[in-house]
């Protein structure tokens, strides 16, 4: 199928000024939580981006209130029905940890590092909140542009896990402050986020998409080849730090408090409190 000719119904593509890309996450109703058709309407966007030569930056942005209150916790729709797998996994029907760690391989931790690893700068325009996996949209990005009204946060741990599956929680916001972030749950501001070096600018609501896409005009004015280089050697340097074998290591042992999870909590492979806990901070205006 000609990948311009896709139709999307859970996010919006753009191309403006004819050399910037601009996805739009489009589930302001459900304050944009993520199912699993969403995941793979982003990950066709982003190819269709990537594929396209006369794109030279890509900006992720939100509907609504707020950028995303994470996972959709209620979606079970299976992979093939919505143009998946993308990865090499295999074993998504298999009983019991073996199925969820190859479901979650796939649709969380295999796109984000893909969308990571995209040879062209990404820039998350966010507002609001950003909750859980809302957070495995962000950080996958290259640049952070928040409004002064955002709001990050991590509480799965309520869920009896480690943290959402995308964990690169030190180097966004340092080793502290990410004990504290998964301990407690809690809410970093915008400009908390700033000074930890988690976002780059915060603007006021307001002046948010006009300031993203100046900045991203600037960037756009770069020759593509050197934008390309210049991502790939900062990636380098993460990867040289082993952030890539961190990753998959809390991936192990996030799939370790699931199974713990359902052994403790008939079967469910989250605490039933923990989907309380997220649903009233994801709610809440």
């Amino acid at each position: 199928m000609d990948r311009d000719s896709i139709s999307f119904s859970r996010i919006r593509y753009e191309v403006l000024d004819g050399r910037i890309a601009r996805i739009v996450i489009a589930r302001p109703e459900k304050r944009n939580a993520q199912d699993r058709k969403m995941l793979y309407e982003l990950d066709r966007a982003f190819q269709r981006a990537a594929l396209d030569d006369g794109v030279k930056v890509v900006i992720l942005a939100a509907e609504g209130p707020h950028f995303s209150s994470g996972h959709d916790l209620f979606d079970s729709a299976s992979l093939e029905s919505l143009g998946g797998p993308i990865g090499l996994e295999g074993g998504f029907d298999q009983p019991a940890a073996h199925g969820q760690m190859a479901t979650e391989q796939e649709i969380y931790l295999g796109l984000c590092w893909r969308w990571r690893n995209l040879p062209k700068p990404t820039i998350a325009q966010v507002q609001g909140k950003v909750i859980a996996g809302g957070l495995m949209l962000v950080w996958p990005c290259d640049i952070v542009i928040a409004g002064e009204d955002a709001l990050f946060s991590d509480p799965v741990v309520a869920f009896g896990v480690n943290g959402h599956e995308f964990f690169v929680h030190a180097w966004e916001v340092g080793h502290r402050k990410a004990k504290e972030m998964l301990f407690r749950g809690n809410f970093l501001t915008a400009d908390e986020c700033r000074q930890l070096g988690m976002v780059n600018h915060v603007v006021s609501n307001g002046e948010l998409s006009e300031f993203t896409l100046e900045i991203a005009r600037e960037i756009a004015t770069r020759p593509a080849m050197g934008l390309r280089l210049a991502k790939q050697s900062v990636n380098n340097s993460l990867d040289a730090q082993g952030q890539w074998t961190a990753v998959q290591s809390a991936f192990a042992l996030h799939q370790l408090g699931h199974a713990h999870a359902r052994c403790v909590n008939d079967g469910l492979s989250i605490d039933p409190a923990g989907i309380e806990i997220i649903r009233s901070m994801s709610t809440r205006k």
